[in-house]
């Protein structure tokens, strides 16, 4: 290692522990005004010269050695006395008692010679006063060195990129990235133009400057960019939008050069900014004094950056967001972010890829049926479906078995979905007893409703923070929307625990207070929002404003209050009349939910195929008709026949 490289190793200690070199600082400074002041008698005297021995004595001594005339002059300070004595050989030192005017009445007894002198130099006196501001100085050297660090650069946080960029050439490849091929389709040609840009810099066409990743939490589009890098074989700088604020003016804009400056001097590179609405956020939402002057500032170096590049500049920016609604139109135009890939959650296909993907270092047993995982978890991103099988493999390694298994799996799945069981709560039996009809109802009528989510598993096991208990719906598929009969048919799935306490209970609980919340909400977004009722028709009532992921929305009402009352009186009419429906369902099953009440009782878990099992006999005991919809694999079968019209017609 060369001297330099030294030098910075040393620097770096010493700017990455303040607190040590204010410490060491301290120390030093303490010791110096130690050896220059002196420490009592010993010290001064021992400016008296090489050949002359200092003793000390005490007090009453001294006196002894002045009535004796053992010593020939004697010099008195502030703190202490030294005394000489007559040969010239030793000098006497002893503390002074303040007060006492005896010593000096003996000295001019004896006729001795005395005098007074000071303890102190011009050079002690001057560090005295220049002592309290050094402290000062280095009490703010130690907050300076924290803010520096903190701020990643020099004094006040006006340094340099290089300190937050995370400069790499990652491994990645396509091969990692499964389940959002659309997505990776779309940035296949970034690949060809870093790696062959004259190809298109001879025809004549621009690759985009810059592509945004829009999607979901955990879609995987942080990995997506890293296999683009990964592909091309050219420098990685991530970064974090939110890296680049800071409460100084300028220090954001300051570093976006930086980061620039450096991508062109590796060039040909991909810069990545990851959560990019930190940085740019739409600068029409500021209030009175323009909004944050400090991302304002960064966001216009950045436009201005991305507006510098030319076609002969192999630097391509990538960004992502998972909320590309508040992103500031100026980064979004043309020249800028020219396109916007969406990395959606996967489909079924997409799942089995990705739960592949994840296997392969796992050793998973022979009985895991990795369709049969896909189809428990639609509508889950890739980063939950990695910590499913991670989930598993813990639970297996926790058992001590070799393999994971698929209960294993199953386990991991309840976890994701309902939350960690809680088998030290303990409730009493009244409570488990409720908790079981009303399950059992749910379940009932979700497997003999038209339209409604087939149960994969019933438990009366507490989970997560309130849940006592839970009914797992298995969908057929990711779903983007809903017919009409099967909004109805969540309506009465949702209804059914309450009817169940009602019917077989006799008294109903606290326990179906978010159903009934759900039910009301969806029965209002039909007659508000979809036209699905004879109330306003087809008019929509309420404008919503909802975000990309479809989070929290602002509402706008406009009808009149006789609207809002017809719509009051149609919610509940609707929920009375579908209520007294899966009243009489459960009076029609009433064996049925008493011999699912009596497993769970038993096993506290069961299965959809064991609920189903249990309606089916019940319907051929009683010789009634049977309600059970589809299964999965009729549903699957539908779902093929439909595709082979779709490819038929387009042929």
């Amino acid at each position: 290692m060369s001297n330099q490289e030294n030098k910075n190793d040393n620097n770096n200690f010493f700017n990455q522990n303040p607190l040590i070199t204010f410490a060491i600082f301290s120390i030093v400074i303490i010791g110096l005004f130690k050896v220059l002041v002196g420490d009592g008698a010993s010290s001064q005297a021992a400016l008296g010269g090489a050949s002359q021995r200092v003793k000390q004595v005490s007090y009453s001594e001294l006196k002894s050695l002045v009535d004796s005339k053992s010593v020939k002059k004697v010099e008195i300070g502030q703190s202490y006395i030294k005394a000489y004595s007559s040969n010239g050989s030793s000098v006497y030192t002893t503390r002074i008692v303040k007060g006492d005017t005896k010593l000096i009445e003996s000295l001019d007894k004896q006729g001795i010679e005395y005098e007074g002198f000071s303890e102190t130099n011009w050079f002690t006196e001057m560090f005295g006063w220049l002592f309290p501001f050094l402290i000062i100085i280095g009490i703010w050297m130690f907050f300076a060195g924290r803010m520096q660090k903190s701020m990643g650069g020099g004094i006040l946080g006006m340094g340099q990129s290089k300190k937050m960029i995370n400069s790499e050439k990652p491994n990645t490849k396509f091969d990692d990235v499964a389940g959002v091929e659309e997505a990776k389709e779309e940035v296949q040609e970034i690949v060809d133009f870093l790696k062959y840009p004259g190809r298109y810099v001879e025809i004549g066409a621009k690759i985009p400057k810059g592509v945004l990743l829009v999607g979901s939490p955990g879609t995987g589009k942080t990995l997506l960019a890293k296999a683009v890098a990964g592909e091309a074989d050219v420098p990685f700088f991530s970064v974090s939008g939110s890296s680049f604020i800071e409460m100084f003016v300028g220090v954001g804009a300051a570093r976006v050069r930086d980061l620039f400056e450096q991508a062109k001097k590796d060039a040909p590179s991909i810069i990545f900014i990851d959560e990019i609405d930190a940085i740019g956020k739409s600068r029409a939402a500021g209030g009175v004094m323009g909004g944050n002057d400090e991302r304002e500032q960064t966001l216009n170096q950045l436009l201005a950056e991305m507006d510098g590049f030319g076609t002969d500049t192999p630097v391509i920016v990538l960004a992502a967001t998972n909320r590309p609604e508040v992103l500031d139109q100026a980064l979004l135009r043309p020249g800028r972010f020219d396109r916007q890939v969406l990395v959606d959650k996967p489909d079924f296909e997409g799942r089995i890829k990705i739960l592949k993907v994840h296997m392969k270092n796992v050793k998973m047993d022979d009985d895991v049926d990795v369709e049969e995982i896909a189809r428990l978890t639609a509508g889950l991103a890739g980063a939950d479906l990695a910590n499913i099988i991670n989930e598993g493999a813990l639970l297996a390694g926790r058992k001590t078995q070799k393999t994971v298994k698929q209960k294993d799996i199953y386990e991991s799945v309840e976890r994701a979905i309902a939350g960690l069981a809680k088998k030290s709560r303990r409730i009493n039996p009244k409570e488990k007893k409720i908790v079981a009809y009303h399950e059992s109802g749910h379940a009932l009528l979700a497997e003999t409703t038209e339209g409604a989510k087939r149960v994969s598993k019933v438990s009366i096991v507490p989970r997560g923070l309130a849940a006592l208990g839970y009914t797992l719906n298995k969908p057929e598929e990711n779903k983007f929307m809903m017919q009409m009969h099967e909004l109805w048919a969540e309506v009465d799935v949702l209804l059914g625990g309450r009817a169940a306490e009602q019917v077989f209970i006799g008294e109903i609980s606290t326990g179906a207070g978010n159903d009934l919340e759900r039910a009301t909400d969806i029965i209002k977004s039909m007659v508000q929002t979809y036209g699905m009722s004879d109330i306003a028709g087809l008019m929509v009532l309420e404008k919503s404003r909802q975000s990309f992921l479809g989070g929290a929305q602002q509402a706008s009402r406009e009808y009149s209050d006789q609207m809002a009352q017809n719509m009051d009186n149609f919610i509940k009419e609707s929920l009375q009349e579908h209520y007294e429906t899966v009243v009489a369902r459960l009076e029609e099953y009433r064996d049925a939910i008493e011999a699912m009440v009596a497993l769970l009782y038993k096993k506290e878990n069961i299965t959809g195929e064991e609920v189903r099992e249990l309606i089916a006999n019940f319907e051929k005991e009683a010789g009634i008709e049977s309600k059970l919809t589809d299964s999965i694999d009729e549903i699957e079968d539908e779902l093929k026949i439909d595709a082979e019209m779709v490819d038929g017609e387009k042929e």
